[in-house]
């Protein structure tokens, strides 16, 4: 037993502080202890052992107790957690605190039985360029590889195939999806497949699941793990593979400190413990397919699709000159699917009835009160709402800054779409899947289930229509609007664009050759638009990444963004403008500020946003001085600043 403790707590401070251990029920490294911190008791986490104090003996406290019977990590995870601190500018404890499940006590997780399951229980027989990639993949132990094709090439079962390949060698498999709620036929064939030895590991399972899932992994009852953004940080004894599925999703980075991601954590893990990564998409991320070119990446081509099916017809709407949001092309296309017996899926990348309000005597806009945005119009609800912090408010019947009656609704949602098409197709049996259609558990699982057997002939929705869905009898999909991607001010917008109507193209004909796509644009002659819709990833990579080269953002560039956030405008304004001029002091003669300047969205939740941009062709030229600033920089009160190292959006 050591007699002194290094204790971390998930606050944001770099250091681990000292205390004594209890002689009578003594804690160790991995464990987590109560302790008095401040004024406060708090939990903390054991991240190393001394013989002696390192500081003076007089200030050393003693902990209150020991929380875990059993460690919850090892000196690795410690590790990592440490690399994360120092990459992401966040806490010691921050870091573990994102990597560990909160629970306090651990639930049981369900039995789960073989024949419980019919999918996927055995492995398929794979095709030449499948078995040529699978036989890529498994070559080094701790190869590099990308796994590249359209929707519905096979990218799953080579995925699962390499799994197996892993675990004969005594290795385990963290397998990433960006969300379990989309993938569930994933984790029914990984759990077919694998038994009592896959952990499932999500947002949806609570704390005290997750506490038990974790102590399995550990225990090495369960090497197969299954999950989202954080299953990253599973605490398999062997990690032999990390599989990262739809890699260019950006749910893979975290949207609070510390904000990592998920693919650069899965590169460190590799580089640390000798595993093998491999991701997998249609549409890679700039970053990947420059990597990829470089030959940085393996990459796996897989240009065949497996059930019968081929790449769909994509056509091009122009919508100027229609009425309504769904053109007279897509009409004709749903109505005949369905006489066909098909079905068809309509995405629009907007909830709501209507996207603002406006006078159109005056142009003013109803805006929220808190936020630098349009509110939205829900119909259902009656009522205009905030997306961003909830805001609502009754929708006027007169313009509230000039009193003109002349007022109404622009722009459209899923819920206006959703309208028109119970008016243009009567006798169809039509699904909305959004954030406000599935708010309550269950209700997105049900859908889809209703949708796969057959028991609705139109799915319409946001994002969650466009991702993991593979339904045989999907003939046609609309693309309602591909221009609200695309008219966003950031940086990654036309990569998203182009990523979004291709992944949403992806969901027709996988199971026959006769599938449409119907793609809905002001803006026809847009190259992103036009490359998109001929399913050209070559050439639109080619367009972006010389593009992203002449404006000097990523994949040619590294950022560090720092967000200034303060009830009081002129606080943060102030603290952003100080914060710049003292780094163009600091930073070396290679390294660029943008800013300070106002965020695009410069208010949420009442709260101003002022942001500062540090960009390099290398990271070190940035981090490390970024870094001191922070610790050595005083913030006025009320004033708080997130840092952002790579980040995914400069909104």
């Amino acid at each position: 037993m050591s007699e002194y403790l290094k204790v971390a707590f998930n606050v944001p401070l770099p250091e681990a502080f000292t205390y004594r251990n209890d002689p009578e029920k003594p804690a160790s490294l991995g464990r987590r202890v109560a302790a008095p911190f401040g004024r406060r008791d708090l939990i903390g986490y054991v991240v190393g052992e001394l013989d002696a104090p390192d500081i003076d003996e007089k200030l050393v406290k003693r902990i209150i107790r020991r929380v875990d019977e059993e460690p919850l990590f090892d000196a690795r995870s410690v590790e990592l957690a440490r690399w994360m601190a120092g990459m992401y500018y966040c806490g010691l404890g921050e870091a573990l605190g994102s990597m560990l499940p909160s629970g306090k006590r651990e639930t049981a997780p369900p039995a789960i039985e073989a024949e419980d399951f019919e999918i996927g229980a055995r492995p398929l027989a794979l095709s030449e360029e499948q078995a040529a990639a699978l036989e890529r993949i498994t070559r080094e132990k701790a190869g590099l590889s990308y796994l590249y094709g359209l929707t519905g090439t096979g990218k799953t079962e080579v995925f699962l195939q390499a799994a197996e390949a892993t675990l004969a060698e005594g290795r385990g498999v963290i397998y990433l999806v960006p969300e379990i709620a989309l993938t569930g036929q994933i984790v029914e064939q990984a759990e077919a497949r694998f038994g009592a030895r896959c952990s499932v590991i999500h947002s949806r399972v609570s704390p005290s699941r997750k506490l038990a899932e974790w102590r399995r992994i550990l225990r090495g009852e369960a090497d197969v793990v299954i999950g989202a953004r954080s299953a990253v940080f599973a605490p398999l004894p062997r990690l032999g593979l990390v599989v990262i599925d739809e890699e260019h999703e950006a749910s893979y980075k975290a949207g609070s400190s510390p904000r990592y991601h998920a693919r650069q954590v899965a590169l460190k893990r590799r580089a640390l413990e000798g595993a093998r990564v491999v991701m997998g998409s249609a549409t890679p991320s700039a970053e990947a397919w420059r990597l990829m070119e470089e030959g940085s990446f393996s990459r796996l081509p897989l240009t065949r699709r497996l059930s019968g099916g081929a790449p769909p017809a994509v056509e091009v709407v122009d919508m100027r000159g229609e009425e309504g949001s769904i053109s007279r092309r897509l009409q004709d296309a749903v109505r005949e699917t369905a006489r066909a017996g098909g079905q068809s899926i309509l995405f629009l990348n907007r909830r709501g009835f209507s996207y603002f309000f406006r006078c159109r005597s005056c142009g003013a806009e109803m805006r929220c009160r808190h936020c630098s945005v349009a509110l939205t119009y829900h119909k259902d609800r009656e009522a205009l709402v905030c997306h961003y912090c909830g805001y609502r408010a009754a929708p006027p019947r007169a313009c509230p800054e000039c009193g003109s009656l002349d007022v109404g609704y622009a722009g459209f949602g899923t819920e206006r779409v959703e309208e028109e098409a119970g008016r243009l197709f009567p006798d169809l049996r039509i699904k909305r899947l959004d954030a406000d259609s599935t708010a309550r558990k269950g209700e997105l699982e049900a859908a889809l289930t209703d949708f796969r057997d057959g028991k609705a002939d139109l799915l319409l929705g946001t994002q969650m229509v466009a991702k993991g869905l593979n339904f045989p009898r999907v003939k046609t999909v609309g693309v309602v609007l591909a221009d609200t991607t695309l008219n966003l001010p950031d940086f990654r917008a036309a990569e998203r664009a182009f990523s979004l109507i291709v992944q949403v193209a992806g969901r027709a004909g996988r199971f026959s050759p006769d599938g449409r796509v119907f793609v809905q644009t002001f803006r026809p002659e847009s190259p992103v638009i036009r490359l998109a819709a001929g399913l050209d990833a070559p050439a639109f990579y080619r367009l972006e990444l010389e593009a992203r080269r002449e404006l000097g953002f990523p994949p040619y560039t590294r950022l560090v963004r720092l967000v200034f956030r303060s009830k009081d405008k002129a606080k943060a304004v102030e603290a952003a403008r100080a914060f710049s001029e003292a780094a163009a002091r600091e930073l070396p003669g290679e390294a660029e500020i943008l800013g300070p300047a106002e965020c695009p969205l410069g208010m949420v939740a009442g709260t101003a946003r002022w942001q500062v941009i540090f960009r390099a062709a290398e990271l070190k030229s940035i981090h490390g001085p970024v870094a001191r600033l922070l610790a050595s920089f005083e913030l006025p009160s009320g004033v708080r600043v997130e840092a952002d190292v790579d980040p995914a959006s400069l909104m």
